[in-house]
């Protein structure tokens, strides 16, 4: 064998970068155009290498990285096509707040402007993503300096940022900087302080809060270091804790003042107290569901921030305070009177018990062939203390939100401002890479799988047995349908489902996991759905479980908002003939309407509604029109319309592992 060249590279440099960076890892696929640098990839064994098998996917793996890491990922690619495929995982990266690293290869610099093949205005590309942290390196000189600015930068700003590498800077030799002019010896450091509220500004938000009476507190990802001080300052002063859905992993929604997640896919207990508040107090939270907020001037606000930028900018607030929210919390709890007992807390606490008693309900409704809420509900009660969740964009999230009560310590994260489909499958894959002793799971749709997670489950099929532990469970709900838009076109546009736009073409998802050399399991039924389950949290290897579940499960937003909305969905259905989807829509509303309880939490009354008991088989009013070989319509959709069963398959052995 051909000794290898000894001639240190800068793209050999790169690579002793990143490792001063402290980068285990990065995403990517292969091109022409980052040859060099997977060149010096190989010769150094590391960083590892993990390939996707799409450079969307592999932005989308660095961003989770980032996420489940809390700390910089790293994506590389080559130019033209591949650069364009970034900007999907790169925008999430941004709206969400993490920092990514981006390593994109560019034509050689002797023909840059000459619209040469594959060339693209790379800086011009990124420029809204990574802003104004895209550079291209013009010379071997220069990128010591523009990678470490762009490591410090991400980390410092919590964004993306590109770095550009035309071909011939990548094979170019490895500089000796010295102190010429025009030479900059930088050094791969970061460092971060902690910043300290100002007392004035403390002193004025406790006196804001020691003057309300039915107090909230809005709580986001930045609680995650404040997790104990956000719960003793509610205690402190009896406040009903919301989460968005950035900061729902990071309250303990067992607690009896956790009111679950706000806005449109949020839990009754936390629109009902947000529309009831006399006081808000904003934590580590930007969220964007402003309808869901106190109207403005119902209730007088204090927003704590390591962002000065962002207070005020969701609600009017009185009094800010920028610092570390740990910080804040406990200085504030000094400064106001505990409330041990109080007819607000005992009404915030009542909420919260209504709300646990109506999504058991939802999630216990007969459907067609199966809830997706029940699925979802069970899936959670299953997931460890140690487990990293990842969720794709979709009807899956609305379960998640309103069924799911992570264990303390569990990371949850998708793809949540920018919500792009595709999501799931590489959140996953980078959660295991990122810790491959703790289990993952993952809940995805079937049209997010189609759209990015088949592709991904090759990567996952190659990876899994490189793990410590292989425990990786993903859950589709295949319902054959965009649930989500499709009851989005219903609710904002009071228009029927559009069947060209939303229709999902069957796909054996769990014989594909088989074929991959996964396990595969199917949940056809309510019955099966504990058993199945079981067996893939206990498996050796990664499973796929296809739940075939009712697409006509609303995705209701909670009372009094969604209230406003039933005539746009209910006119949209009357439009589809859809008789059975109105049936649920009208079980969940009166669900979520005021009723008498017994003993502050139990529905003293729960069979009265008179529609429930033919939700489990065929309406006899089906429609003209309705399509009998879709999950939830039709009387036979359990069999006869099953997603992915086969022409002679055996409806009796559905569950059975492929």
């Amino acid at each position: 064998m051909a000794e290898e060249e000894t001639t240190k590279t800068v793209s050999d440099l790169i690579v002793e970068r990143l490792e001063a960076w402290g980068v285990s890892r990065v995403y990517g696929y292969a091109g022409d155009g980052i040859n060099p640098l997977l060149g010096a990839l190989r010769r150094a064994g590391r960083p590892a290498f993990v390939r996707a098998k799409h450079e969307e996917a592999a932005a989308f793996m660095a961003c989770a990285e980032a996420k489940y890491r809390h700390d910089v990922g790293v994506v590389v690619s080559t130019q033209g096509p591949g650069a364009v495929h970034l900007l999907n995982g790169l925008y999430d990266a941004l709206l969400d707040s993490v920092p990514v690293v981006a390593l994109v290869a560019q034509q050689h610099t002797t023909v840059i402007g000459s619209d040469y093949q594959q060339e693209i205005d790379l800086p011009v590309l990124f420029r809204d993503v990574s802003a104004p942290r895209a550079h291209l390196v013009s010379s071997a000189e220069q990128l010591p300096m523009v990678l470490d600015r762009a490591f410090r930068a991400a980390l410092a700003e919590s964004r993306p940022a590109v770095v550009i590498l035309p071909h011939d800077v990548q094979t170019a030799p490895a500089p000796e900087l010295g102190q010429a002019h025009g030479e900059l010896v930088s050094s791969p450091l970061w460092a971060e302080g902690r910043i300290l509220a100002r007392e004035d500004d403390i002193v004025a938000a406790a006196e804001l809060l020691e003057a309300g009476e039915r107090p909230v507190i809005l709580a986001g990802r930045g609680v995650r270091g404040a997790r104990e001080e956000l719960l003793r300052f509610a205690e402190r002063i009896g406040a009903a804790v919301v989460t968005s859905l950035l900061g729902k992993p990071y309250v303990d929604e067992a607690h009896p003042l956790a009111a679950g997640t706000m806005g449109h896919l949020g839990t009754t207990a936390s629109a009902r107290l947000l529309q009831s508040c006399d006081t808000l107090l904003i934590v580590g939270s930007h969220d964007p569901w402003t309808e869901f907020y106190p109207a403005p001037g119902q209730a007088r606000a204090v927003q704590i921030d390591i962002d000065a930028s962002v207070l005020g900018d969701r609600y009017p607030v009185e009094v800010g305070v920028v610092g570390d929210s740990a910080d804040a919390l406990e200085r504030l709890a000094g400064r106001v009177s505990p409330r041990p007992h109080s007819p607000w807390r005992e009404e915030v606490e009542r909420r919260v018990r209504q709300w646990h008693d109506i999504s058991r309900r939802r999630a216990e409704l007969p459907a067609r062939p199966v809830n997706p809420e029940l699925v979802v509900r069970r899936f959670g009660e299953r997931l460890a203390h140690d487990a990293q969740l990842a969720l794709d964009v979709g009807s899956g999230v609305y379960h998640y939100a309103r069924q799911v009560r992570l264990p303390v310590g569990v990371e949850a994260h998708l793809s949540s401002t920018l919500a792009s489909m595709g999501c799931g499958i590489p959140y996953g894959i980078a959660a295991k890479e990122s810790a491959p002793e703790r289990p993952v799971a993952v809940i995805a749709g079937d049209g997010a799988m189609q759209m990015l997670g088949n592709a991904e489950l090759i990567t996952l099929s190659e990876r899994y047995t490189s793990w410590s532990d292989p425990r990786f469970v993903v859950l589709v709900l295949h319902n054959r349908d965009l649930a989500e838009v499709s009851w989005e076109q219903r609710e904002t546009e009071a228009e029927p489902r559009f069947v060209a736009s939303q229709d999902v073409p069957r796909f054996d998802f769990s014989g594909y996991a088989e074929l991959l050399g996964l396990r595969g399991l199917r949940i056809d039924d309510p019955d099966q759905v504990d058993a199945v389950l079981d067996a893939a949290f206990a498996s050796d290897r990664p499973v796929l479980i296809e739940a075939v579940t009712d697409p006509d499960v609303p995705l209701l937003p909670p009372f009094p908002h969604g209230e406003k909305m039933l005539e746009a969905m209910r006119a949209g259905l009357r439009a589809e003939a859809n008789a059975h989807a109105r049936e649920l829509l009208d079980v969940y509303a009166w669900l979520e309407q005021e009723h008498p309880y017994e003993n502050g939490d139990v529905m003293s009354d729960p069979h009265t509604h008179p529609d429930q008991n033919d939700l489990a088989t065929g309406h006899p009013s089906q429609a003209e029109g309705e399509d009998p070989d879709r999950p939830g319509t039709g009387t036979d959709a359990v069999t006869d319309g099953h997603p992915s069963q086969a022409e002679g398959e055996d409806p009796d052995d559905a569950n059975a592992e492929r």
